[in-house]
């Protein structure tokens, strides 16, 4: 009996949709716009923000970990009768190594959330040829460690991903400054001490500023550069989820003597730009959906008044309140299935348009979207239960008539 009577509902939900099949059309098409919209933007955002972390943190750990900054130690008390000294001056930081880096490093390795850990030691320098001269930043690394931190082999603009003794990678853009190419040797000046090296590589960040003044050594090398013999000026650390590296920075702050950033403190504005656009893509999915609740419900008011003969015959007939109800809540399951699915379609056309038709100035894609089959699920969920909930007061409305009213009507 429950499953004849569901029958019956769903013969004369969908008679009801096709006798009045034009204004039925409009608003499937209406929700199909709205669960477009919702799937693309969503899609959009998603894509955006991928490219935004892969650029910013391609080119940079996602958690640092460096000595405390040195600060000025308190007077002593003055006597009494001695005016105590209250004016102090900050003090110079100083190129310093964290202590007992190689155990530290050895105990970040076991913990399963950290995917990659890379000693550093960096300093200023001069990097000259002839007359030419660039202030730059020398860096030096494990090369195989270094690299799975920022994705070294992405980088490597011309020559090898190759750091022997005496040998360096530098920024692309440093090498042009200095009219520099593969092979070409630079020398590197810190005021006390200077090496010779090799141009084994050029680098491309994707940043002028750091192509600019980036120089990569052999971790022994430039820690005779920067007379800091064995020392590491940080550690790098890559986790296998960013979004835990606030909360890691957080727990590692309290547990070493060491100062601990993560890239969300580096990288504050990026984050509040990050945030902003998630709760944009919110306000527009809420938006779109009570568009959506409303067009649905307008057209099932206005199918209620055009079928109240029918829904008086059908009470009189026999058929009860709830079966009315039932009635509509399947109409706007049906108009929210058919426009959840012509949306999502609609939604990876536009997709597939925005991947391959807008290009930058270089004539590359800008950047890469995907609608993944959960934002689809999700979405059309959305959809469905706006439909049903748009159809809850047509149905009240139609399930309350009298019927005897309703046919004299």
């Amino acid at each position: 009996m429950r499953w004849r009577g569901l029958g019956f509902e769903w013969r004369v939900a969908l008679r009801f949709l096709f006798e009045g099949r034009f204004q039925s059309l409009l608003i499937i098409v209406g929700v199909a716009a709205g669960v477009a919209v919702v799937a693309y933007i969503s899609a959009l955002v998603g894509g955006l923000q991928r490219n935004t972390l892969e650029k910013t943190l391609g080119a940079q750990p996602h958690v640092v970990i460096s000595p405390p900054d040195e600060v000025v130690r308190p007077a002593w008390p003055a006597p009494p009768g001695v005016r105590p000294l209250t004016d102090t001056q900050a003090r110079a930081q100083r190129l310093l190594s964290l202590g007992n880096w190689p155990a530290a490093r050895a105990w970040l390795d076991t913990r399963p959330e950290i995917a990659a850990v890379s000693p550093l030691v960096a300093g200023a320098a001069l990097a000259q040829r002839g007359e030419a001269s660039r202030s730059v930043s020398v860096q030096g690394v494990e090369l195989e460690s270094y690299a799975r931190i920022v994705n070294l082999r992405q980088r490597i603009a011309a020559g090898e991903m190759r750091l022997l003794p005496g040998e360096a990678l530098i920024g692309q853009q440093l090498a042009a400054d200095l009219g520099l190419r593969v092979g070409d040797r630079l020398v590197l000046n810190t005021g006390s001490r200077s090496d010779n090296v090799r141009i084994s590589g050029l680098l491309d960040y994707g940043a002028r500023e750091l192509n600019r003044r980036t120089v990569l050594l052999p971790l022994r090398s430039a820690q005779s550069l920067l007379d800091l013999p064995g020392g590491a000026t940080q550690i790098d650390l890559s986790l296998r989820d960013v979004w835990a590296a606030q909360e890691l920075a957080q727990q590692l702050g309290r547990m070493l003597p060491y100062k601990v950033e993560s890239w969300q403190e580096t990288n504050a504005q990026l984050v509040s730009a990050l945030n902003a656009q998630s709760v944009s893509t919110t306000l527009i999915r809420a938006v779109v959906m009570v568009v959506v609740v409303l067009g649905i419900a307008s057209v099932l008011v206005v199918t209620v008044v055009q079928k109240r003969r029918e829904i008086g015959i059908l009470r009189a007939m026999g058929v009860t309140r709830a079966q009315i109800m039932r009635v509509f809540l399947v109409q706007g399951a049906v108009v929210a299935v058919l426009g959840s699915l012509l949306g999502v379609a609609l939604a990876v056309a536009m997709v597939y348009l925005f991947t391959h038709f807008v290009r930058g100035s270089d004539g590359l894609p800008l950047f890469v979207i995907q609608l993944p089959a959960s934002v689809a699920l999700q979405v059309s969920g959305m959809a469905l239960l706006a439909g049903v909930l748009a159809a809850w007061a047509p149905a009240r409305r139609a399930a309350a008539m009298d019927p005897a009213q309703a046919i004299r009507l």
